[in-house]
């Protein structure tokens, strides 16, 4: 429909109550109450007129026009104000919504959360905070202050801090405006992050994350990467690295400090004689020890293997500290461990390097501590010893005859000599032990004790041996046929899985009966107990071939042995022998043995015999054999005497 006077065009939205159409349009209202009044105008010219009745009829309608404006407008008015209500009460409904969303996100955050105003109360917390803390709802209730938060933690026993200093820390670090990262270890163990975020409005806003979990597991994988796995000792990294700080603190305060290296004798036997089960469990144990005899200011560390080694703060009397400490170990260690129903015995060797008396960095020290080491094993282990400086050249000669001894054996270098072996009731000898010498075109004439360790290290034992064998039976054919021969085996040779064919071979060439040679091992064999090598010896045994155990009484000297091969001599260590004149226990030690060797039907040695009276000890002793000085010195095949005249004619019988 048209609006008056040509004006916009209007849409109808609701019916009056008298039927018509509402008109929504901007001065709608005022537009009828302008024609209304307009009307009367009218109706008052009309009556002047003349028109009486005219007049009263249009002054009823328009009468009603007025009525009619004012519903309209009041029902416009009334309706705007549904409209507003009803809009008030969706917005009020959809923020209840929202409420209930934000409440349900914090509450399950994984994170304890909170929030203060900038006068320090407490405006929102989550359920995770409260269950972090041990809090009830009114201990954290909002318009409580963060001193009174913190004091009610206190209660709960999750916070043990001043609580004013730890509110002004918190407040001066807050000022800075920025973000603020704290870590702290609760009473129980837990370890919180707590992260501070201030905000415009002079409040803040903290979560606060157990990260007890995840810190424990970087904890652990640090603890991992410096510590051996199997006894928790230090390793390398870490030993290097407290060696380190050691080396600062001397340059700076000039305190010096010791290193011992030390590794357990014989372990490898035990190792592979018992299994690596075993092997693990005497480390775990040794190093159990280490923690309980070595001081808490040292450092102990596993290198590698069954290599430790100690470093020790020491001042001015550092050589004695460390020669107190070494002894405490020779102690400790050395006493026998029971592992898993096994009974082992073990010695240790130590080396000990002074700082900064043999080296001012790690490298050297550690070093000049091994070379140390070497030295303590080549006096009979189970003992320590400090650094020489000779001990340098020794070990430069130590590599020097490595790279020789590689090239030895072609080069003709290696030569037997042989000591004779003398049947005590008749005095006449029985036989000759082959003993290898090298002849080295520079040094000259080198014992075995010189390079047959290095031979071993290397595995050059291997090929030296089967020379040894080869040629010593060869030598042994031109010899009387009742004399033998014998040769020292390697542990290693013994663990080769052609052995017995390699002796059954030797023998054929040189034409030599097996009954002639004999086979010397020592208890370092034994502890293997494989039945590898038990059964090689019996194999050797029953081809006639006589097996030995030498040096008999040093090391472990276990009876057991006795029983585990029949073996047709035993060798009396000459430790014992030579000093029966001097020691009564070592002269029953060697009846001992020679009366359980009787016993057995086994023969007996006895070795290092240089003076008649200690042959007469032996042979009272019961020993059926001799080996020493006094009967010569070891020489070449064509330098032995085998004539029929007693070595000892003018010894009474």
């Amino acid at each position: 429909m048209a609006d008056h006077d040509g004006g916009a065009m209007t849409r109808d939205r609701d019916t009056g109550p008298l039927g018509g159409r509402f008109v929504e349009a901007p001065g709608a209202v005022a537009l009828g109450l302008a024609a209304t009044a307009g009307g009367i105008a009218g109706v008052a010219t009309m009556r002047t007129l003349g028109q009486p009745q005219l007049a009263a009829a249009l002054g009823v309608v328009l009468a009603g026009g007025v009525l009619a404006a004012l519903v309209r407008a009041a029902f416009l008015q009334v309706r705007r104000r549904v409209r507003s209500r009803r809009s008030l009460a969706a917005s009020l409904h959809a923020l209840d919504h929202a409420h209930l969303r934000l409440v349900a996100a914090v509450d399950n955050m994984s994170q304890g959360l909170c929030m203060f105003d900038r006068d320090e109360r407490l405006v929102l917390c989550n359920a995770r905070y409260r269950e972090m803390y041990h809090l009830t709802g009114p201990a954290a209730r909002p318009g409580i202050l963060l001193a009174d938060l913190l004091r009610e933690r206190a209660a709960s026993g999750t916070f043990t801090e001043d609580v004013d200093a730890y509110r002004l820390h918190l407040r001066d670090a807050l000022a800075s405006g920025r973000r603020i990262h704290l870590q702290t270890e609760l009473p129980d163990g837990r370890i919180v992050a707590v992260v501070n975020q201030p905000m415009p409005d002079g409040g803040w806003v903290a979560t606060h994350e157990d990260i007890t979990e995840r810190q424990r597991a970087l904890w652990q994988i640090a603890h991992m990467a410096r510590h051996d796995a199997l006894t928790d000792l230090a390793n390398r990294l870490l030993f290097s690295e407290r060696m380190d700080d050691a080396l600062a603190r001397l340059r700076l305060t000039g305190d010096g400090f010791v290193v011992l290296t030390f590794d357990l004798d014989l372990f490898k036997a035990v190792n592979d004689s018992l299994g690596h089960p075993v092997g693990d469990g005497l480390l775990r144990a040794v190093a159990q020890r280490l923690r309980d005899a070595v001081p808490s200011d040292c450092t102990t560390g596993r290198l590698g293997g069954d290599e430790f080694a100690i470093l020790q703060p020491a001042g001015l009397m550092r050589r004695d500290a460390a020669a107190a400490l070494a002894t405490i170990l020779l102690a400790a260690i050395g006493a026998p461990y029971d592992i898993d129903g096994n009974r082992i015995e073990i010695g240790i060797s130590i080396g000990i390097a002074l700082a900064p008396d043999h080296g001012d960095d790690t490298s050297t020290l550690l070093k000049n501590a091994d070379l140390a080491l070497y030295r303590a094993k080549a006096a009979g282990r189970h003992c320590y010893r400090f650094f020489e400086a000779e001990m340098d050249a020794e070990a430069r000669m130590h590599h020097v005859l490595e790279i020789d001894l590689r090239n030895a054996l072609s080069r003709a270098e290696f030569e037997l000599h042989y000591q004779p072996v003398v049947d005590i009731a008749s005095q006449r000898p029985c036989g000759v032990e082959a003993l290898v010498r090298w002849r080295h075109p520079v040094f000259g004439l080198i014992p075995p004790d010189r390079f047959i360790p290095i031979a071993e290290e290397t595995g050059l034992i291997a090929p030296i041996g089967e020379w040894i064998l080869r040629r010593a039976c060869t030598d042994a054919a031109s010899l009387p046929p009742d004399v033998t021969v014998a040769v020292n085996l390697s542990p290693i040779q013994l663990r080769s899985a052609v052995l017995v064919e390699t002796v059954q071979e030797i023998l054929a060439e040189a034409g030599l009966p097996a009954s002639r040679l004999e086979l010397e091992i020592t208890e370092s064999v034994l502890l293997q107990r494989t039945s590898g090598t038990l059964g090689t010896l019996h194999r050797l045994g029953a081809l006639g071939i006589g097996i030995v155990l030498d040096d008999f009484g040093v090391g472990y000297s276990s009876l057991g042995y006795l029983r585990l091969f029949p073996f047709t001599k035993i060798k009396i260590d000459k430790a014992f022998v030579g000093e029966m004149g001097q020691r009564s226990d070592c002269a029953v030690i060697v009846g001992a043995i020679s009366g359980l060797a009787r016993a057995l039907d086994m023969k007996t040695t006895a070795e290092g015999v240089e003076t008649a009276d200690q042959f007469a000890l032996v042979r009272a002793a019961g020993c059926t054999q001799a080996q020493g000085w006094l009967f010569g010195r070891p020489v070449p095949i064509a330098a032995l005497d085998f004539s029929e005249t007693p070595l000892l004619a003018d010894l009474p019988a």
